[in-house]
């Protein structure tokens, strides 16, 4: 068997003559989207506030006192939670909870156990932080009980697991679910503390309907009304704190939705109580031109479309899970991202365009240019926003033979499917096709060239499989740089402006995707000119853009 070839990216020289050609023109008008909240269609007297696990983890009182209480005053609320972190991500409770139940199925398993006391020892003693012994005595024995018997819960699963020797998605859904139980218990404690009804809500066992179709928009206008039925049952005045863990699915929750699934559930939650607006609250003020940590210089956005939205949290900027804007924006519900730290900042509010709002093309299935409004004098005057996204892997293959195209392509993304594999951006020709790749867990290991190799099993397969139609390459330690904006297509040069800041500045451009989305334009770089690539192109595009 022919083995992949792992080799570093492509060094060529200045390429920014290629693209001075695709620079056409400057005349932009300027960009104006400042929709106010008063002029959004509003439902009932509900607004639904999610709280990210940093959040939660990091500054539980101040959302109890500087964001609920004052939001109880003139509205009704309903709070969804993710597992709590008090540091980042990948040291959070949802990780931690992933980390045991891969241990579970190992030869060495034993150390979940481990995982699950301190786990427990940590929520534990957060209450014990929280909480004022002599004050709220019976607020802090009571959570302490909860975290006890859910960790307990928890430790009999693991266990169960481990003497059959692995476990159906459907048990490690049931693992899952414990990291938002734990931050709901632990939020609600707080709201008690301070004199405020809050109830417990556990959503994880509140699928109980048929969806024989699969997650599709049945199964979803579904879950919204069992959703808002269960939180409009509770007592009047009453503080949903609802578990951010909607249930158990096929497949299992995180592989069908992603680690975005709170942001999906109280989605659903606002679809069901026909909310007047859904607040996701993270630690920045809203969405930037750019990370704002690497980016100095980066601004604000007082608003994006969904589509942007979408397409920035594909490529590198965690805003908001994509299914979650489809479910409130049908609904007519606004989403506003906002600052637990800085809760008076008006942070950046997600509302459809008016392409968004247009009727689907369906109709009509050939349309010429002037049916995407290419150029309308609203075109704006720059993109969006410009956004990283690192871990990426090339996968090249060359066909051997001089196959057909479309036996060639539809085989290499059968197998791809096969392995399922998550391709991000995708260049192809009638006999060679350039994928990036991207997944939570790591492709490849080792340093250097002659180190590296291949540590998924999804990826060593589909190369055993690709190899028998070509010659097959790798190109690790990769970056995807995009811009994103509404009309992009239409901003004449951009294109030509985007390639060339980056050749006049010595980074090249390993791949180009550019055309499948109309407000995406993407390419690929090494990942160790991601943050010098971002700044430049930040500079050139959006600072000082003539």
């Amino acid at each position: 068997m022919d083995f992949p070839i792992i080799r570093k990216a492509r060094v060529t020289g200045d390429h920014s003559a290629f693209v001075n050609g695709m620079m056409n023109g400057s005349g932009f008008e300027s960009r104006r989207r400042h929709t106010q909240e008063k002029d959004l269609p509003s439902g009932p007297n509900w607004v639904v506030q999610k709280f990210g696990g940093t959040s939660v983890g990091k500054f539980g009182a101040k959302i109890a006192e500087d964001i609920v209480i004052p939001g109880l005053k003139d509205q009704r609320l309903a709070i969804v939670c993710s597992a709590r972190s008090t540091s980042s991500k990948s040291e959070g409770t949802t990780t931690r909870l992933l980390r045991a139940a891969r241990n579970v199925e190992e030869e060495d398993g034993g150390r979940y156990a481990e995982i699950v006391e301190a786990i427990r020892s940590d929520h534990i003693h957060a209450g014990e932080e929280a909480f004022v012994k002599d004050e709220h005595s019976q607020v802090l024995q009571k959570y302490v009980d909860d975290v006890m018997a859910e960790c307990d819960n928890l430790l009999k699963i693991l266990q169960s697991a481990h003497h059959l020797g692995g476990f159906a998605p459907r048990t490690k859904d049931m693992i899952l679910s414990t990291g938002e139980k734990l931050a709901c218990h632990y939020m609600a404690a707080l709201l008690s503390a301070r004199g405020i009804k809050a109830v417990y809500v556990d959503i994880s066992e509140v699928i109980t309907f048929s969806f024989a179709k699969g997650l599709g928009d049945d199964f979803y206008s579904g879950l919204a009304k069992v959703l808002g039925e269960r939180v409009l049952a509770l007592e009047e005045g009453a503080v949903p704190v609802i578990t951010g863990f909607f249930g158990v699915v096929p497949g299992g929750l995180l592989n069908e939705i992603g680690r975005g699934y709170t942001d999906l559930c109280a989605a659903l939650v606002a679809v069901g109580l026909k909310a007047r607006a859904l607040q996701i609250w993270k630690e920045v003020d809203g969405i930037f031109t750019a990370d704002p940590r690497k980016v100095p210089t980066a601004r604000l956005l007082d608003s994006v479309t969904p589509s942007e939205a979408s397409e920035l949290t594909f490529y590198g900027s965690e805003v908001i899970h994509p299914f979650t804007m489809d479910q409130v924006i049908k609904a007519h519900i606004p989403i506003r991202i906002k600052n637990v730290m800085n809760p008076r900042n008006n942070g950046t509010i997600i509302v459809p365009s008016r392409e968004d709002q247009l009727p689907s093309r369906g109709s009509g299935l050939i349309r010429n240019r002037s049916a995407s409004n290419l150029l309308t004098k609203n075109t704006p005057r720059r993109p969006t926003a410009v956004t990283i996204k690192a871990g990426i892997t090339v996968l090249n293959v060359h066909s051997k033979k001089r196959t057909r195209a479309h036996g060639f392509l539809g085989s290499i993304f059968s197998i791809l499917d096969k392995h399922r594999l998550s391709v991000d951006l995708i260049s192809s020709s009638e006999v060679h096709v350039s994928m990036a790749l991207h997944s939570e867990d790591s492709l490849l290991s080792g340093q250097g060239e002659e180190e590296m190799q291949i540590a998924s099993d999804s990826l060593q397969g589909a190369v055993n499989d690709l190899q028998k139609w070509g010659d097959v390459d790798l190109v690790p330690s990769m970056a995807i740089i995009s811009l994103v904006g509404q009309q992009l297509r239409s901003m004449v040069g951009i294109s030509g402006r985007f390639f060339s800041t980056l050749g006049e500045h010595g980074i090249n451009i390993e791949m180009i995707s550019q055309g499948a989305s109309e407000i995406n334009i993407s390419c690929v770089i090494e990942e160790r000119e991601a943050s010098r690539a971002l700044n430049v192109v930040h500079t050139n595009l959006f600072t000082f853009l003539d």
